[in-house]
């Protein structure tokens, strides 16, 4: 295990003052990532070009396809965010109508919107009952038909912290020839992913939340066997074969996901985004996973105790615990600013029908002291 006092001290120095449980909105950059950004800035007045296609981009596409295990650098392109990179994927299907495609009905609309937006197509969007927050392999068996496509499905998901069986789900895409689309932006900093392993075709995340980097970048991986299938009706100027003779306007889409690019990326997000992947590898993704999800075992256990009904499932989660306020919305309102007074973030939430709920989100550097003091401002005892 890790250092966390030395985490905090030398990557988030913010934790000396603030108790941050809101990873699952927005995560604060560690230290490293600042400095690799303002370096990446000060390159910008240097030689950009150099800076970005000699530097940036390779080194992007490698790191992140050994992050996942990729089987290759050319399944991985950057992206701007999450939403972005499902759309240009659900795009590039050669849909027909009578097609459909399968997802939780608790899905985050960056993984239900792409996909239901399908509908002008003639492809139906299955909306599964969720099971302990989230989507099961039991449960959607029954929506799959001849003619499904694809099941989509959150790694973790944002309301419940429900964590998927992935490994099971992506088994049963592959053995019907289904493709298996993952949002990980709430995983990919938290658990170990193995896209080879886990059976997944798409993967895509945005960098401000599990991976703890900066907003509007991002990746998206496309298995190279699909990817040479699709053809993007959003085309970027650097995603064709010719794309460096501007005026030769040939659509002919590059090999592998390099076909997604949308045109001029985030030079120092990207540089940012490696800064705190390094963190997270030097720390260990299963020693993150082991330490997050205890903080959320105990987090489950304790507002269990106090009354609370949690709606994160206590058998199958991540670094996510959402539970019921007990409240109106104006009372949570309230609650949460009584937290952030006292130096404490997290967020509300509605469900469904319109309930207020909290959402606690941890991340590697937080402690079981900082879950008591949130916990003791909760039970009113402060």
């Amino acid at each position: 295990m890790y250092d966390i006092t030395h985490l905090r001290q030398t990557e988030f120095p913010l934790s000396a003052d603030n108790i941050y449980f809101n990873h699952a909105s927005f995560s604060p950059i560690p230290a490293r990532t600042q400095a690799r950004m303002r370096w990446a800035v000060d390159r910008l007045a240097e030689n950009p070009s150099r800076h970005f296609m000699e530097d940036g981009m390779p080194m992007f596409m490698t790191e992140f396809a050994a992050f996942i295990n990729a089987v290759e650098p050319e399944e991985i392109v950057p992206t701007t965010t999450t939403s972005a990179a499902m759309n240009a994927v659900a795009l590039s299907f050669d849909w027909r109508a009578g097609d459909n495609l399968i997802l939780a009905d608790m899905e985050f609309p960056s993984n239900a919107y792409p996909w239901m937006g399908l509908a002008r197509d003639g492809v139906e969007a299955r909306l599964v009952p969720s099971v302990g927050g989230g989507l099961t392999l039991e449960a959607l068996r029954p929506y799959v038909t001849d003619r499904t496509r694809l099941i989509a499905a959150s790694a973790i998901q944002f309301f419940s912290g429900h964590r998927a069986d992935l490994a099971a789900i992506g088994a049963f895409c592959r053995e019907r020839g289904i493709v298996f689309a993952v949002d990980a932006i709430q995983a990919a900093g938290h658990i170990p992913l193995d896209v080879q392993a886990m059976g997944i075709d798409v993967l895509a995340a945005g960098g401000q939340k599990s991976l703890l980097a900066p907003p509007g970048i991002g990746f998206l991986y496309v298995r190279r066997e699909l990817c040479d299938q699709l053809k993007p009706r959003i085309i970027g100027p650097n995603a064709t074969v010719n794309y460096l003779h501007w005026l030769d306007y040939d659509l002919t889409p590059l090999p592998g996901a390099a076909r997604f690019m949308a045109g001029t990326t985030n030079t120092v997000g990207i540089f940012g985004l490696l800064a705190s992947l390094s963190l997270l590898r030097e720390l260990g993704m299963a020693n993150i996973d082991r330490h997050t999800s205890q903080l959320a075992a105990a987090a489950i256990a304790r507002l269990t105790e106090m009354g609370y009904a949690v709606v994160t499932p206590p058998d199958a989660h991540g670094p996510i615990v959402t539970f019921a306020s007990g409240r109106d919305a104006a009372a949570t309102d309230q609650m949460i600013a009584e937290l952030a007074r006292q130096n404490i973030f997290a967020v509300k939430h509605l469900d469904g029908p319109g309930k207020p709920h909290i959402r606690f989100s941890f991340h590697c550097y937080n402690t079981e002291e900082e879950l008591d003091r949130a916990l003791a401002v909760v039970s009113g005892e402060k």
